[in-house]
């Protein structure tokens, strides 16, 4: 039986956080991961869940829901790993129909289908980036994410499903701040529309720039994730308090 997070967005949901953690992930037998896309039957490939190259933020949410007792003696908690770098809405990859929304129907139909007594925990989403690049407007996003997130919902048949997201990193933020405005802003207005959800703030993250100086300002390091997923996990329990 699993507990199922689905894990959606780009690049900084999918990982790209170099350098060092406080607390790296370690594997935890009751922690899973899905394969992106499906094999040539159609099924997802699963993983114990690993901070290999990069460090996937939903690791470090699903460390902090296991550590919070929150699964159920015999439960696995499975990462349905739904999110690839540089995509959007404006670049048809997430709107309905759109390649990406379909393969998150279909993985998150799969999952559903693995064992009885599966069930989607939360919609955690990281994205933005690539529509802010592309001159999205508030409206526009806003519209696109809340039909997102109310098609997962009605697709598992929980109204009230919790739905997480975030800012993206600050450094970034300020060197583009006419195109990030827009979307930021529609992020937050999305999460007072949907309910049951919460935006959780990126103050203090740093990128991998930041942190190491590689000259990436976009994403997260692998701290940034490691502390950005247990904010995430934080909102959670706020929503389902």
């Amino acid at each position: 039986m699993y507990d199922l997070i689905l894990c959606a967005g780009q690049s900084n949901m999918e990982g790209c956080g170099s350098g060092s953690a406080e607390r790296p992930y370690q594997p935890d037998e009751r922690i899973w991961i899905t394969d992106i896309f499906p094999d040539k039957e159609g099924d997802y490939r699963l993983h114990i869940a690993q901070d290999n190259r990069t460090a996937h933020l939903g690791l470090f949410f699903a460390r902090a829901y296991a550590a919070a007792g929150l699964l159920a003696p015999g439960r696995k908690l499975l990462l349905l790993n739904a999110a690839v770098g540089g995509t959007g809405f404006r670049d048809k990859r997430w709107r309905p129909g759109d390649d990406l929304e379909q393969n998150m129907h279909r993985m998150l139909r799969w999952a559903l289908a693995l064992a009885d007594g599966a069930e989607l925990r939360a919609f955690l989403w990281h994205q933005g980036e690539t529509d802010a690049m592309l001159g999205a407007d508030a409206a526009e996003y806003v519209r696109n994410l809340t039909t997102l997130v109310a098609g997962v919902r009605a697709a598992c048949n929980t109204p009230t499903l919790p739905f997480l997201c975030a800012d993206f990193v600050q450094q970034w933020t300020q060197d583009n701040r006419e195109v990030t405005a827009p979307v930021l802003a529609a992020l937050r207005e999305s999460v007072s529309a949907l309910g049951h959800a919460a935006h959780v703030t990126t103050e203090g993250l740093l990128s991998n720039d930041q942190d190491h100086g590689d000259g990436d300002t976009i994403h997260f390091c692998r701290q940034g994730l490691a502390l950005l997923g247990e904010r995430y996990f934080e909102a959670y329990r706020s929503v389902t308090a």
